[in-house]
Order: C-alpha cells, then structure tokens, then sequence
C-alpha cells in the first residue's frame, strides 16, 4: 500500500475534556464512524496520538475512534511536574474511560495502546476493569518470571532514554530543523513516508515567546517516566488482568520489544505477535502491518461483545 509523503490529520468529529481528580485535563478526540465499535487509542512517552494518524486513520471507516494525549501531551495544557509519572497515567485511565461514556455515549472500549500508555492500561487492568479488552503495542513490562538479562535490558534502555531525553532540545527555529534532527536519529530512520512532518506538528506547539516552536511535553517531564520506568515495568501483573489481552511486539531481534520470556503458563495465557523488521516505533513504519496483527483479536472481541 502507497503512503502519503504528507498526512494531515482531520478535525475530531468532537471534543470533550476529562479531568483528572488532582485537575489535570486531557482533551478526547472522536474521529472516524461514531456508530461502529469503540476503540480508545493512546501513544508512547514524548509523542501525541495524532502522530499515530498513518495507523489509527486505517481504522476509521469501520470503528469509532477515540484518542487522548497522556497528560501533559499533545492537546492538553500543561500542568505540575509533581503529578507527572506512570502512577498518575495508571489512575488517568479510569476517569478518563469514563468521561468517554459520559460524553460520547457508553459502549464497550477497546483500549490501543502502545509503549508507558500500554503498560500503565496493563497495571489498571490488573486493578480494576476500564476497557473490554486491550490491545498492547510493545508494552514497557517485565512481569513476573522475566529472565534477569531481560529485566537488566530494560532498565539499561530506560535509564539511556531518560538521560537522553533531560539533554533534548527544547526549541527549534523551525518544524524543519526539528525534522532534520529526527531524519538523522538512529531510532527513526524506518518511519513510514511523511511520518516526521507529522511527529513534528504533533509534538511541538508555537513557541509561548511568539518566536519558533517548543516541545508540548517538556523534557524535564518526559525523562521523570523514562527514569521511573523500570520499577513500574515489573509492577505489570498479567495473571490479574480482568479482560482479554492481545499484545503486539516489535522485531523480537531489536532492542526495547516486548519478550514473551516470563513464566510458561503466563506465555500461554499471552496472545502475542510481532511485526518483522520493527523497531519501538512499529505503528509509525509499518501501520497496516499493525493493524492487520490486531484485527483477529478486535474481531473477535467485537463479535462476543455483540
């Protein structure tokens, strides 16, 4: 399938605001075929959905989708470092599963997530229901029976991110210089055509001094989840997840996927998949490559739900 060089993300067909319980906001945003089934769609540490559009836009003819930034991100006002980390995203979804029923109608939720969206659903799921099922792209977790080298790797890549993100740069002249440092960056040279224009619009806004752009979700912010991601990774609990659970991986072979070496009964209880030749980024360099590895699983999920 040919891509766009350039994707432009269309207006939500609505709008409706959730707030947290300690008054963070995050903005909802409906797109696609409001009658069909629900699928509630999220994004990794530092990104937006909306740089998710080459993936959640092969979607929209059929489901109604419905995405949020985490918080902080993307479409949502900036608030307090303090509340900013993965406990705070786990509490997120509940209150956030619900301002969806209350303002777009109540039906079954189909959570799509990837990377700390997918592990903090993971962690809430373990707790309490807020989703009908979960589809979990390359979720950040080392659950119960990990193998120590696996449980070393991921704290080794964490702690590499969250140095690397408090070293970011903070504003750009330009979206063109922005692009140009993701074109040469070692993890995004298999993005899919028109991808970093779009991870650009997406996760930068108009400098608040009028003059070139700023990150929407500051470094300081986004090196607090990476840094603190290790302890939540092994908080992850797939033997008390209250709903079905699909998971899809990047290249088992790339550093940062998720690794199916836990415990044998939870292998079994795991419905898993990767994507060949992928790396963390997987929706944005193969999205339909994506979308196909999930589909059994929603069609199936939609049809018992029915």
């Amino acid at each position: 399938m040919s891509q766009p060089e350039r994707w432009d993300v269309p207006k939500p067909l609505a709008t409706a605001e959730a707030r947290m319980a300690d008054g963070s906001r995050i903005v909802l945003r409906r797109h696609g075929n409001s009658s069909g089934p629900r699928l509630v769609i999220s994004h990794c540490n530092g990104f937006a959905a909306d740089a998710y559009y080459p993936f959640w836009s092969l979607l929209t003819d059929r489901f109604d989708v419905v995405l949020f930034d985490l918080r902080n991100h993307g479409w949502n006002p900036v608030g307090r470092g303090e509340d900013h980390h993965v406990g705070t995203f786990v509490e997120d979804h509940a209150t956030i599963a619900q301002a969806i029923d209350r303002h777009l109608g109540d039906k079954p939720k189909i959570g799509v997530f990837h990377s700390v969206s997918a592990q903090s659903a993971l962690i809430h799921a373990s707790r309490e229901p807020a989703y009908s099922a979960l589809v979990l792209f390359d979720p950040v977790v080392c659950p119960p029976g990990c193998r120590p080298e696996d449980v070393e790797k991921v704290d080794k890549v964490l702690g590499h991110l969250g140095q690397a993100a408090l070293k970011r740069r903070e504003r750009f002249a330009s979206l063109e210089e922005f692009m140009d440092r993701v074109l040469r960056a070692p993890g995004f040279q298999l993005l899919c055509p028109g991808a970093p224009e779009l991870i650009a619009r997406a996760t930068l806004r108009q400098a608040s001094s009028g003059d070139g752009y700023e990150l929407r979700c500051p470094r300081e912010y986004e090196a607090r989840v990476s840094l603190e991601g290790p302890r939540w990774a092994k908080a992850a609990d797939l033997s008390r997840v209250s709903c079905p659970v699909k998971i899809v991986g990047s290249d088992p072979v790339v550093p940062f996927s998720f690794l199916p070496t836990v415990d044998l009964r939870e292998i079994l209880a795991i419905d898993y998949d990767f994507v060949p030749d992928t790396t963390h980024l997987l929706q944005l360099e193969q999205p339909a490559e994506c979308v196909a590895a999930m589909m059994p699983f929603v069609e199936q999920c939609v049809t018992e739900a029915s």
